[in-house]
């Protein structure tokens, strides 16, 4: 799925025809309809009834991604200058991030700043805010937001809570668990020097009104560490719901938390950072957070 395709497919929508469309993209009429017929291939349905031209179900929930799509490059450009050819983006990336939009977002900005040098950067449970004050990422897709004057938030994802455990614990096979039920397991540990707000998500710190954790003897510093002890059956730990698209371990369940608050997956960056090339990615990055699902973290448009 190209961006020229959503554009021909925007245009013929708001437009009422293919000619006009053409028109208005200084296209000819055959190389829109390729266009859209290629976009129908893709998404496998039809998107626009003929006759009379009018959108189709599918075509209504494309019409809705391909738009802020659009606008996501239109703010990419308007808001950053050319940058030098040298110029480099450090994203730093906690476990899945924020789901499907970590990728999307970094797609769009490289489509919108082809000049600029985009750098991954994977990120342990002990960076959630250590990497953007060091200044070793500028910006980074996490879980919860940063507690930080430093540190300015975006919210990407707002998603349910999940267990995640042994496939032989007695809790694997329910269809949902309490957070009474939750509480009083053996978490694996995090390393003492991770931020209190990275161990209040992980342990439900909010909800245990000062009770202690326990703790298992495996020191975990990232996903992958937790689903190993999980499927050990040493330890349990935690995430939001888009953890589970992401992540399969043989002998590992995922377990929704019918009662826990949900929490925020962010894109954070420096206060103080005013460079454009940050403010064009969080320009793109809030965008496309406004066509995920509240429920899931779920991202509804095409992929990156």
């Amino acid at each position: 799925m190209e961006l020229r395709q959503l554009r021909s497919f925007v245009a013929v929508v708001e437009e009422g025809s293919f000619v006009r469309a053409a028109q208005r993209l200084f296209l000819s009429p055959p190389a829109v309809t390729a266009h859209v017929k290629a976009l129908e291939r893709e998404v496998g349905a039809r998107l626009l009834e003929r006759s009379p031209l009018e959108l189709t179900d599918s075509g209504r929930r494309l019409m809705t991604c391909a738009r802020t799509l659009l606008e996501a490059e239109r703010s990419a450009l308007q808001v950053a200058d050319a940058p030098a050819d040298d110029e480099v983006l450090r994203v730093g990336v906690m476990g899945h991030g924020s789901a499907e939009l970590t990728p999307a977002t970094i797609a769009t900005f490289v489509r919108a700043k082809p000049g600029v040098t985009v750098r991954l950067v994977p990120l342990s449970f002990q960076e959630h805010i250590s990497a953007l004050v060091e200044r070793r990422v500028d910006v980074a897709f996490v879980r919860p937001a940063p507690v930080d004057d430093r540190i300015v938030s975006d919210v990407m994802t707002t998603e349910s809570r999940i267990l995640v455990t042994s496939r032989r614990s007695e809790l694997a096979a329910a269809a949902s668990v309490s957070l009474e039920e939750v509480l009083d397991l053996r978490y694996v540990d995090i390393p003492v020097d991770s931020p209190r707000e990275f161990a209040d998500f992980m342990y439900f710190g909010r909800e245990r009104n000062g009770d202690p954790v326990r703790r298992s003897e495996d020191v975990t510093f990232t996903p992958h560490d937790v689903l190993l002890s999980a499927a050990l059956a040493r330890g349990v730990g935690s995430s939001v719901q888009s953890f589970r698209r992401f992540y399969s371990w043989p002998g590992v369940a995922f377990v929704p938390i019918r009662d826990a608050p949900v929490e925020q997956t962010v894109l954070a960056s420096r206060a103080s950072d005013r460079r454009t090339v940050v403010a064009a990615f969080r320009s793109i990055a809030t965008t496309l957070a406004s066509t995920v699902s509240t429920v899931d973290g779920r991202f509804c448009g095409p992929r990156a």
